[in-house]
């Protein structure tokens, strides 16, 4: 009765899962990736990348803006007015080290300084502030506005990245979904074969033609089936788990059902676009990219600090415009003006030798990362297009031997119903028919994972 009851639950078990696989709704490829790229949260955090890259572009824009200053100073004591200041300022900087600069002052006061003091109408001023080495063609603004404009590309190579990673390993997990679900349509062949073999050898058993022992193998051959169903069920149901990693909706995560189901695994996922230069494939790939653009700022930042070799001098020169109660506009004239300079530079120049030396050490280790980066592309691209063409062969060469441990099975099957065969070599047959369909799916995925390493390694995974 335990044996009738097994054999019973195998074929419920077969029939339930044919009915909830026609019942089934398929996860398209495209539409699974179209998901992710639209809701996953690390897709959403690639796309802050270019919203960092735009704010550090603004900020860099910054140093150049206009900037207006004024102060207010007034001292009164023992019924006197000591002195009452008012000053204000505006500076215009530019690319080159040189800055607009204008102002107004007005003084007044018993005790205030006579350089500093003007008349009631107060006194305006306008000039350059330059500066003459240090500065003038390399300077902070220029540079960290070069750096922003740099930071940019690199933006959106950090956000290539980030995407090609999370679809390659979503890409993966689909797979690995496809592999096992079809796995488990292999299996329950197997089930049904081995159910029907032990109904048949159970029959032919209470007629007298089987024996026992028979009866027991062919029993045993349906609990291994059984076995197998049970291990791929667990590792299906892992690789549906980690599906649903990458499965959001409405910043959400999704419960995958178990009427839901991949393409087959025969479907064609992948396809390689053209033929392209290897070595323009390399340079192609954002991670490759991104440690350009990081070399770029390093060379930015190292003139710089070049420049800071150089002494300061920063020459001033202000024209000085007054007015008077005959003229609201200032009268202009060439002898009245403020001029001046500043020079300064470090005696020994340790501090800015040491941060070129040390600028010097990142480039030159950043240099190293990406040759060695370009290396190991160009060894996985070649690598792939090797292994994809070795992986072609053998779909092609165990598809034929899948036909053929077919033929065998039905030609075994023959020969058992006639009495001419045993359940032993029977088993054997129907062994290396369904270990040969699950290696043929096994390699038909590997070779689509080959192909999608390719693609990774090439940057063309994400097509748009």
């Amino acid at each position: 009765m335990k044996i009738i009851g097994r054999c019973f639950f195998c074929w419920f078990l077969f029939i339930s899962n044919l009915h909830a696989q026609s019942q089934a709704t398929i996860i398209n490829y495209e539409d699974y990736l179209l998901n992710i790229l639209k809701h996953h949260p690390v897709a959403k955090q690639a796309d802050l990348k270019t919203d960092l890259a735009k704010a550090k572009w603004l900020n860099a824009k910054g140093n150049f803006d206009p900037n207006l200053s004024s102060n207010w100073n007034q001292k009164n004591f023992d019924d006197k007015l000591y002195y009452r200041q008012f000053q204000a300022r505006v500076e215009v900087p530019t690319r080159l080290g040189i800055d607009v600069v204008g102002g107004y002052e007005n003084t007044s006061g018993t005790f205030l300084n006579p350089e500093n003091k003007t008349d009631s109408y107060g006194l305006w001023n306008v000039g350059l502030e330059a500066n003459l080495l240090q500065g003038l063609l390399v300077n902070e603004r220029n540079t960290v506005l070069k750096q922003a404009k740099v930071f940019q590309e690199m933006a959106l190579n950090q956000q290539q990245a980030i995407l090609n990673e999370l679809i390659y390993t979503a890409s993966f997990a689909y797979l690995e979904w496809q592999k096992y679900m079809a796995f488990q349509n292999v299996i329950q062949e197997n089930i049904e074969i081995a159910n029907t073999y032990f109904a048949n050898t159970k029959i032919s058993f209470e007629n007298g033609e089987k024996t026992a022992m028979d009866t027991l193998e062919a029993r045993i051959v349906l609990q291994d089936a059984l076995t197998l169903f049970q291990a791929n069920e667990s590792a299906l149901s892992k690789s549906r788990q980690r599906l649903e990693n990458f499965l959001w909706l409405d910043e959400k995560p999704v419960e995958l059902k178990t009427n839901v189901l991949p393409q087959v695994y025969s479907d064609t996922l992948f396809v390689i676009q053209g033929s392209v230069a290897i070595a323009n494939l390399v340079d192609a790939n954002p991670i490759l990219l991104e440690k350009l653009n990081k070399q770029s700022i390093l060379e930015i930042e190292q003139k710089l600090k070049r420049e800071k070799l150089k002494p300061k001098l920063k020459a001033k020169y202000n024209p000085l415009l007054a007015t008077s109660d005959n003229s609201i506009a200032p009268n202009f004239s060439t002898s009245d003006y403020k001029w001046g300079f500043e020079f300064s530079m470090p005696l020994f120049l340790r501090s800015e030798r040491a941060n070129i030396q040390e600028g010097e050490i990142k480039m030159k280790e950043n240099f190293l990362d990406i040759q060695n980066k370009r290396n190991e592309l160009l060894n996985k691209i070649e690598n792939s297009l090797e292994q994809q063409s070795i992986l072609e062969q053998q779909v092609a060469l165990q598809t034929q031997n899948v036909d053929g441990y077919r033929q065998l099975l039905d030609g075994e099957n023959v020969k058992f119903q006639y009495g001419e065969s045993s359940v032993f070599l029977l088993n054997k047959r129907q062994e290396k028919y369904i270990n040969g369909q699950m290696k043929l799916i096994s390699t038909s995925i590997k070779q689509q994972m080959e192909v999608l390493n390719y693609l990774y390694y090439t940057n063309d995974l994400i097509v748009d």
